[in-house]
């Protein structure tokens, strides 16, 4: 859109452009400070109220351990935060949450009494609901960042636009209740500002803020000390480097220096990272863990039903299939510790920093990146499974780019989307969630496809082709399995647990097979040449 002044009337050349489309195209003037058009302008206003009309909806328990957040950083002084109450997170995030609990002091002393627990007056419902709202404005701000410096907007459009609206950030922000949209914020802007391989601490800040981007802190690590760090002869650009560290440490210091001043890391860091959990959370988050645990399910069938002769850990007979926290124990399979997740997530992940150091270009850190986000997800200790949203969101900036990174961010998109389903179990958030995610996928699927479609060049590939759409197709019965099931099983305890596991192993089953996809575009011959 030209910014240039319109000329008078007097002057004004005859237009070709129907009016409509021309006052489409003038937002309010406020708007041009951040240099939004008219259709950027009412896309935010429907985002605005289609959230607001979620108020009322379904809140998790996650709601309350955040209105016992801003409490715990309102009431307790700093020394006594990670003590003896729910918060878990770094200390940014705590600081964050002191910000939100002095307004909501003053509109409701209520939500910041320590003891009120279980507080779910209108008041407290509407403050933090806004919160998550208005923290979520940075989201579209760098999105917009992104659009204005493609090459293509067009196509960054449309994915800056599904991001914005990804079901996602509806299911786990908006009805769950999480601040997950102003943390991908910092991460995207990160990615941007990786770009033009500025100089920058932005993912040391994001990491203070949630130290679940850890996941991607390998690819951030290498692409930095690489492209900004390293002179093209390969030696080392001393002040640079001395700069960006000094940078990383200076945040560090203002996160966790009070903590280390008070002789509390120790504690502070058994809170950020509780190995006493289990391998697999209650719901079995859709990874390769998913299928080893229900592989362990059917080979403890298979010993029992044809008596094989193989020893049965007797504690892993109920212990992975009551959707219960804890620790996971095989009954057939060896034991997996922290340590063997651990080690199996580096290794694999270096494969990828191996080639990132290599081609430290900013298309193969994006691919790096989400590599490691996924490898994480993959074969993480206690991965959630709202964890897969730091795979979709940096995949789809690569959705656009042919149509085999397409159908890899396709499938995993629906596949990780659907694992999310789970989260909303009442029956008044099912037509919710089923038709925003349909909309969703109409308005991004279908127009992606239709700029990068490639008809496949033999028929195994042709075949391939059909048995991916396939299964996404699949997701329709396994949908409909999960609302008929417990109509169908009444109260049986014994498989009440059935339909999170169907679904648990169909959705890893989409989202291996996409990380497999992923990995070997990456490495592939035609890597070098798609577009960038």
């Amino acid at each position: 859109m030209s910014a240039a002044r319109p000329c008078s009337p007097k002057h004004a050349p005859q237009s070709t452009i129907p009016e409509e489309d021309v006052v489409n195209e003038r937002p309010p003037r406020w708007c041009s400070v951040w240099n939004m058009t008219r259709s950027e302008f009412d896309l935010l206003l429907f985002s605005v109220a289609l959230k607001l009309l979620l108020f009322p909806s379904y809140r998790s328990t996650d709601f309350e351990v955040h209105r016992n957040w801003l409490a715990i950083t309102h009431a307790l002084p700093v020394s006594k935060w990670y003590y003896d109450w729910t918060l878990d997170y770094p200390p940014f995030f705590a600081y964050f949450e002191k910000v939100l609990s002095i307004p909501a002091a003053y509109i409701d002393p209520a939500i910041v009494d320590l003891h009120n627990l279980s507080y779910g007056s209108w008041t407290v419902v509407a403050y933090q609901r806004s919160t998550v709202i208005l923290t979520e404005l940075l989201l579209g701000a760098v999105l917009l960042r992104f659009i204005k410096g493609s090459v293509d907007p067009p196509h960054q459009r449309l994915l800056s636009g599904s991001l914005f609206f990804h079901p996602g950030f509806l299911i786990v922000d908006h009805i769950h209740f999480q601040y997950n949209g102003f943390l991908f914020a910092i991460l995207l802007w990160s990615i941007l500002m990786a770009r033009a391989v500025r100089f920058q601490v932005l993912f040391a800040v994001l990491l203070n803020f949630k130290h679940i981007y850890m996941y991607l802190a390998p690819a951030y690590f290498v692409y930095l000390l690489r492209s900004y760090c390293t002179s093209k002869s390969g030696q080392i650009l001393t002040g640079r480097f001395a700069t960006l560290a000094s940078a990383v440490v200076l945040v560090f210091l203002m996160s966790l220096g009070p903590f280390v001043w008070m002789c509390q890391l120790p504690q502070l860091l058994s809170r950020l990272f509780p190995f006493t959990r289990g391998l697999n959370h209650a719901y079995w988050a859709p990874n390769a863990w998913a299928l080893v645990t229900a592989g362990d399910r059917i080979l403890l069938r298979l010993v029992t039903l044809f008596n094989l002769g193989i020893a049965i850990n007797e504690r892993g007979i109920a212990s992975a299939s009551r959707g219960r926290v804890g620790d996971t124990v095989f009954a057939v399979f060896p034991h997996i510790k922290p340590f063997h997740t651990f080690l199996i997530t580096a290794c694999v992940q270096m494969v990828y920093m191996i080639k990132l150091w290599r081609t430290p270009t900013y298309r193969s850190f994006l691919n790096a990146l989400t590599l490691c986000g996924f490898t994480s997800f993959m074969l993480g200790w206690h991965v959630h499974e709202k964890a897969i949203l730091l795979v979709l969101v940096p995949l789809s900036l690569l959705a656009a780019d042919n149509y085999a990174y397409f159908k890899t961010w396709m499938i995993a998109s629906t596949a990780g989307i659907f694992s999310l389903f789970p989260l909303l179990f009442t029956s008044a958030e099912t037509p919710i969630k089923i038709v925003y995610c349909l909309v969703w996928g109409a308005m991004t699927i279908y127009p992606l496809q239709k700029r990068v479609y490639e008809f496949p060049p033999s028929w195994p590939l042709a075949l391939l082709d059909q048995l991916e759409y396939a299964y996404v197709v699949g997701f329709v019965p396994l949908q409909f399995l999960f609302m008929v099931f417990p109509i169908v099983a009444g109260k049986n305890s014994d498989i009440q647990f059935l339909p999170l596991m169907v679904t648990s192993v169909y959705c890893a089953a989409g989202l291996v097979w996409a990380f497999t996809r992923l990995s070997v575009l990456y490495f592939s011959k035609a890597f070098g040449t798609s577009p960038k």
